[in-house]
């Protein structure tokens, strides 16, 4: 599979659109609204807020008291939103203030439970350590330069247009897009080495965002 186009942007008032007609959606509500898959989650993690944060233990739980199951992350700190998209445009929002290293982004429902998102091409993530944010896909990086560390950020996917975009909430910008062709339905994916992430989702596609 060829690498994907990164695309930088910086653009203010939000100036994204979600191209093409509206398709309906499996799921009755137009926006996305999704919870944290415990099953999926690797054992140093533990879900919180009723299953929309997720908190990094550095012990963890003893692997062999977790349920096992082919679901769960075996060896990186992973979980996946318990949601699929295979159509559309959705919105969510991801409050990052208490961690400093993490990922998110997207994976494909079925991807390796062996490797962590962002190492293969069934992941499209942004990811922050060490004060800096980069786009991953296939373990490659592209650096992200016009954006600190905002407590909040937003993403973006237009399914059909294959593309999921980074959003500075607080500078209403677009800092980021990632372009690539998905397999197949793919599900919010987070990962983290410290800290807590929490989700924000069941949000409209804020207007400056939507299509014509």
């Amino acid at each position: 599979m060829a690498a994907p186009m990164l695309r930088g942007a910086r653009r203010r008032g939000w100036s994204l659109r979600c191209a093409g007609p509206r398709v309906r959606r499996e799921a009755p509500r137009r926006e996305i609204n999704f919870k944290l898959d415990e099953k999926t989650a690797h054992s140093t993690l533990d879900l919180s807020r009723k299953d929309c944060g997720v908190i990094y233990r550095m012990l963890g739980i003893d692997p062999t008291k977790v349920p096992q199951n082919p679901e769960r992350f075996k060896d990186w700190a992973v979980v996946l939103g318990d949601t699929t998209v295979s159509n559309g445009c959705h919105y969510w929002e991801v409050t990052v203030k208490l961690s400093q290293q993490f990922r998110i982004g997207v994976a494909d429902v079925d991807i390796s439970r062996e490797v962590c998102i962002g190492m293969d091409e069934s992941s499209w993530v942004f990811a922050y350590a060490n004060r800096h944010w980069n786009a991953m896909f296939a373990n490659e990086t592209t650096p992200i330069n016009n954006i600190g560390k905002p407590e909040r950020v937003g993403l973006l996917l237009d399914y059909e247009h294959k593309k999921l975009s980074l959003i500075d909430i607080s500078k209403n910008m677009l800092i980021h897009s990632l372009s690539s062709e998905f397999k197949g339905p793919v599900v919010p994916a987070f990962a983290l080495w410290d800290g807590e992430l929490v989700t924000h989702s069941g949000l409209d596609v804020p207007e400056t965002l939507k299509s014509n």
